[in-house]
């Protein structure tokens, strides 16, 4: 097995095939574990993890905190870092970074301004995950997003990928995108509104790497031509102005009407939460991976812990 050789987990970028193919290998493995008897080969006893979350969160937080215990190992927490930890008192993450160095053996980072993670780890002697830093990136979803689509289709190679909603402030599409650069063959549909499309760094990314990408505003157009559906909420916590969060909000649904418009063989992913974009009538349709995806988080992260700390 290659050498898993990251000190940290910042961005997508960092991973190449090989250290996708480790991770995934784990996360195979901790599913199996967990699916079949409930003995896990893997130990993190005596470890302990911190869990520093400054926005909110209930499946990247959760599915964290519960591999880390299913592992064998140990959570500090707090319910909201920004309003009850020292950071309300006006303490820098710098220094939070270097206190918590000293409490635990890895941290587990979600923070509101993009590029947090990447400075935490500048002054972190011990692993810091990115769990999501403001607009920025979100590794690890990304890391699960793919394993997902991998799971479906026993690999990622010519697959035609369309990422619906908000791109711009969506940092699990971004992610993905640069994990997705690593496969060959591969096509990209953006299809959002005007508001909130794919940045350019994003796309010049794309063309540095050959992959193709095309921008579309007609859903339906799209729906026949892909394998996968990555739907996204509006995220009205990031506009600045609200009456672009108005313009984008409930401009791409992906109801049953829809959904019939796809492949037979296709699958509709969202990193949740949900808002209307997805009505509840899909759910039951056998292309719905969300629910899986999300569970799929815990393995990918039990994974990431693991090899973080036995490197």
């Amino acid at each position: 097995m290659t050498k898993f050789n990251l000190q940290h987990v910042v961005e997508s970028q960092q991973f190449d095939r090989e250290l996708i193919d480790v991770v995934f290998s784990v996360a195979s493995q901790m599913k199996e574990d967990l699916s079949g008897s409930g003995q896990l080969r893997y130990s993190l006893a005596g470890k302990i993890m911190a869990s520093l979350f400054y926005e909110p969160s209930t499946r990247t937080r959760f599915s964290f905190e519960c591999a880390m215990r299913r592992l064998g190992g140990s959570v500090i927490t707090t319910e909201n870092a920004r309003e009850f930890s020292s950071a309300s008192k006006g303490e820098s993450l710098h220094d939070t970074t270097r206190i918590m160095n000293g409490y635990a053996d890895i941290i587990v980072m979600r923070h509101n301004e993009a590029g947090s993670a990447e400075k935490a780890a500048q002054v972190s002697n011990i692993p810091i995950i990115n769990a999501g830093d403001g607009a920025g990136q979100h590794p690890t979803q990304a890391l699960l997003d793919l394993f997902t689509i991998q799971d479906c289709f026993q690999g990622i190679e010519g697959l035609n990928i369309a990422m619906v909603g908000d791109l711009k402030y969506g940092r699990t599409v971004r992610s993905l995108s640069y994990l997705l650069t690593k496969f060959d063959n591969v096509k990209l549909y953006f299809v959002a509104p005007t508001v909130c499309q794919m940045e350019n760094d994003i796309k010049a990314y794309l063309d540095k790497y050959q992959v193709p990408w095309f921008e579309e505003t007609d859903f339906e157009k799209v729906l026949p031509e892909v394998d996968c559906v990555y739907m996204t909420r509006i995220q009205k916590e990031r506009f600045n102005v609200y009456e672009d969060y108005v313009e984008a909000a409930g401009k791409y649904i992906l109801g049953p009407e829809n959904v019939r418009l796809m492949k037979e063989n296709a699958i509709i992913m969202h990193p949740l939460p949900r808002v209307d974009e997805i009505p509840p009538a899909v759910d039951d349709d056998p292309r719905a991976q969300y629910f899986e995806q999300a569970q799929n988080g815990l393995y990918i992260r039990m994974a990431l812990l693991y090899l973080l700390l036995h490197r």
